[in-house]
């Protein structure tokens, strides 16, 4: 994402009330800009009115592939995954896995229902968007998605004469059958995908439908989650166990343990799959982290700025928040910052030193893994496989976590 300079941009309210009275107008106002800005105005804008924007861009396939993964998948859910096949047949095939990744995931387990939603919007988009997402997403996440639909049946070799295929088995290439689980599935956008295969890319096609057929279930499972957690890892998410580190116990007696070098703010820039320009660091701010932060310079508020929503992805990724919903960040933003500035001000007070110098010392992570272990409140997330609402195991989760 070009980092196009906000002063440059379009009002987005403004343009938003222009193309609802004057279409054209807006339409040409946006041409004006170069792709990259187009595609700033597109994440300045709020999520459920994107849309109409991209309904003005001109040359939407310059546009889409400049957006951040994450803000096209929210772009893509405010729409409904299953009316975004416009949308996707202009992303790029890591956009596409990035979506994926992000959405078709639930407690750690690919999403039968999700990855529905994803295939029928892909199929829908035309036989070179099915293809280039075949190509691009993990073969073990594919052959998930045949089998939960379909058994599939070989035609055994020899055995022209006398060998009768399946009932109800649907063949493309007259060997492999495929067989509706169940009668009232609807398998046109599967079908779609094998028949693209079949044309474009045999192998894929062939290798397919073979691990739908033999391949363990938790076999595919594991490396299809293996395959997600590298790639989030790149996008700024570690694993889930990497990032519930944030969360360990610390003995009081170490909350103190300060380095003597100032370099927790020396931090290089990445590459974020949200659009994020600012955050409310000034001395107005409720947060004493937020407050400290202004009395920064700018090159640490940039290296504050990316640690700080390195920790929240981190700690979406320990809640099991859904990666995917707009919510998420601005959520784990306003924990990140509360727990953070419990860690912050206890430092502060155990070994006198002004917060600024212990935001320089003292990294983010640690700042919010002593204000866990100093709060009152339980700011752990449960367990996996325990129920949110399931209030009577609460003092359980919180020793097992």
């Amino acid at each position: 994402m070009s980092d196009a300079p906000q002063t440059l941009l379009p009002d987005v309210r403004a343009l938003l009330k222009l193309a609802r009275e004057d279409r054209a107008a807006a339409r040409t106002l946006l041409d004006d800009l170069e792709p990259e800005a187009q595609a700033a105005v597109v994440c300045e804008a709020p999520i459920a009115q994107r849309r109409a924007l991209l309904d003005l861009v001109s040359h939407p396939e310059h546009v889409v592939p400049l957006l951040p993964e994450a803000e096209l998948c929210f772009t893509c859910k405010a729409i409904g995954v299953e009316d975004a096949a416009w949308l996707l047949s202009h992303a790029t095939e890591h956009q596409i896995v990035a979506c994926v990744d992000l959405d078709a995931f639930e407690d750690l387990r690919p999403s039968p229902a999700k990855l529905d939603s994803w295939w029928a919007s892909l199929a829908e988009a035309g036989s070179q968007t099915t293809l280039r997402a075949a190509r691009s997403i993990d073969a073990e996440l594919i052959a998930l998605y045949l089998r939960h639909h379909v058994d599939v049946d070989l035609k055994p070799a020899g055995t022209d004469d006398d060998w009768q295929p399946p009932e109800g088995g649907v063949t493309i290439d007259g060997q492999f059958y495929v067989v509706a689980r169940d009668e009232n599935d609807d398998l046109e956008p599967l079908l779609a995908m094998l028949r693209t295969l079949f044309q474009h890319d045999y192998w894929l096609y062939f290798r397919m439908l073979q691990a739908a057929q033999h391949e363990l279930q938790g076999d595919l499972e594991e490396w299809a989650l293996r395959w997600r957690t590298g790639r989030l890892e790149d996008l700024g998410f570690p694993s889930w166990d990497e990032s519930m580190r944030i969360y360990g116990f610390l003995r009081s007696d170490r909350f103190a343990d300060v380095p003597a070098e100032a370099a927790a703010l020396d931090l290089e820039r990445w590459a974020m799959p949200v659009w994020i320009t600012d955050l409310p660091a000034s001395a107005e701010a409720g947060s004493l982290l937020f407050r400290t932060v202004a009395e920064l310079d700018v090159a640490e508020r940039q290296g504050f700025f990316y640690a700080f929503i390195a920790l929240a992805n981190r700690v979406a990724v320990a809640d099991r928040l859904e990666l995917s919903d707009a919510e998420t960040l601005p959520s784990t933003i306003e924990k990140a910052a509360r727990v953070a500035s419990i860690g912050l001000e206890e430092i502060a007070r155990q070994t006198s030193l002004p917060a600024a110098d212990v935001l320089r010392r003292v990294p983010l992570e640690r700042l919010f893994r002593v204000g866990v272990n100093v709060s009152d409140a339980d700011e752990r997330p449960k367990p996996l496989g325990v129920d949110d609402d399931d209030d009577s195991d609460d003092d359980e989760a919180s020793t097992e976590a």
